[in-house]
């Protein structure tokens, strides 16, 4: 059989490239200003996005240290409510009565001053049970916590903060010292771990002096019951269990009116609302790439103008409209795919510069840098096809009167 021979027209793909840079580099500024308008776009787009997730990231994580199935359970101000609050909490009647609830602990406030040697620390009197500590995923650094046995006992576990202070003078708070507080002593029995404040929970572990209930009844006879955090069970349902607790407590709160929070709940619409943000930070970032594709339109048309008699001379002899059309698309995804490549470069590093200058744990997010760099490249390709089609047009004969 004969040898059948395959005729190629046009210029192959590596030639339309190598004539498409060659191109950029002859137009030089212009080339330059084009291509910064993509990397500022797509640079906008990562670094917006990095940051935006990191902010998020960073806002939710303080809230997730309380834990999602922890339930919060508040007593509103009523002007019905005409008894006051109960001054203690049957934590065994609470788990009998609300299976799903696993630790559950009654909290009451009071604002005081305590000292120890002389050196005096504000602090929040938290008086609570030994349920707290799980309930609030609390840690002890020194010492232990609460138990059921130290109901009535003047025993005390103090904060970091309230720690640190009382030990300004040089000498530090240990497991065994008296603090005094009013008229009474209470002997440390416990020095927690940092933990950091959360609007979710009332106990700003830091700034408390946690005592059992009945040791806070030494010092405030007529306390009442501020609030009540329980911890569900790992296989409940949340809302049941919180709809349980309400029901209880409303029973319990002498005719008082009760709210019970789950953080899950606000960590969702925290969720949302981060995505919300980081979506509006990419619409800014998205309206930057867009100004560059329209300075990428403007130079491929110049280009295409200039270049008039090139095209007419390329016609003549023998290129095809879409060898024309071709070689003005890859000088737009020429311009495209460096922009994108610098633009990715470019805005992780000032992500990575904004999270660490505010004190935030860097988190890289892939899905931005695909964004970014896709976008950037399909926005070149996208306002560089109309020139690109414009050339492929031209008549030879009306090119080459460059008119």
């Amino acid at each position: 059989m004969p040898r059948r021979f395959v005729r190629h027209h046009g210029p192959s793909p590596s030639q339309l490239l190598t004539e498409s840079i060659r191109s950029l580099r002859l137009l030089r500024r212009r080339s330059l200003l084009a291509l910064l308008g993509i990397v500022v776009g797509s640079a906008s787009i990562i670094a917006l996005l990095n940051i935006g997730h990191n902010a998020a990231d960073e806002s939710i994580r303080a809230f997730k240290d309380l834990g999602a199935d922890t339930l919060i359970a508040g007593f509103p101000y009523s002007p019905r409510q005409k008894r006051p609050r109960p001054s203690s909490l049957d934590a065994d009647a609470v788990k009998k009565a609300v299976s799903a609830i696993a630790n559950v602990a009654p909290v009451t406030l009071h604002p005081a001053n305590v000292s120890l040697n002389g050196q005096v620390a504000d602090a929040t009197l938290v008086g609570t049970s030994a349920d707290l500590a799980p309930a609030l995923n609390l840690k002890i650094r020194e010492g232990r916590f609460l138990s059921d046995f130290d109901h009535r006992e003047t025993f005390a576990v103090v904060g970091a903060r309230v720690a640190r202070d009382l030990g300004a003078k040089g000498k530090a708070l240990r497991v065994g010292d008296l603090l005094q507080i009013e008229n009474y002593l209470f002997q440390v029995i416990g020095i927690a771990e940092s933990m950091p404040a959360s609007s979710l929970t009332p106990v700003i572990v830091d700034e408390s002096v946690m005592l059992p209930i009945g040791g806070i009844r030494r010092l405030r006879p007529d306390m009442e019951i501020a609030s009540v955090i329980g911890k569900a069970s790992a296989t409940s349902d949340l809302p049941a269990a919180a709809e349980a607790l309400r029901d209880y407590l409303s029973g319990w709160a002498n005719g008082s009116e009760v709210e019970v929070h789950i953080p899950q709940h606000l960590l969702d619409g925290l969720k949302r609302q981060a995505s919300t943000f980081t979506y509006l930070l990419a619409g800014l970032g998205g309206i930057s790439l867009l100004v560059g594709g329209v300075g990428v339109m403007n130079v491929m048309l110049m280009n295409v103008s200039e270049r008039r008699r090139e095209i007419g001379v390329r016609m003549a002899l023998g290129a095809r409209p879409r060898d024309i059309r071709h070689l003005f698309l890859l000088e737009a995804a020429a311009l495209s795919i460096a922009g994108a490549v610098l633009g990715g470069i470019l805005g992780l590093a000032a992500a990575y510069v904004f999270t660490r200058f505010s004190g935030w744990q860097f988190l890289f997010t892939p899905e931005s840098l695909l964004l970014g760099c896709g976008s950037s490249l399909l926005i070149g390709l996208f306002f560089g096809l109309y020139p690109a089609i414009s050339a492929a047009r031209l008549q030879p004969a009306q090119a080459l009167r460059n008119v």
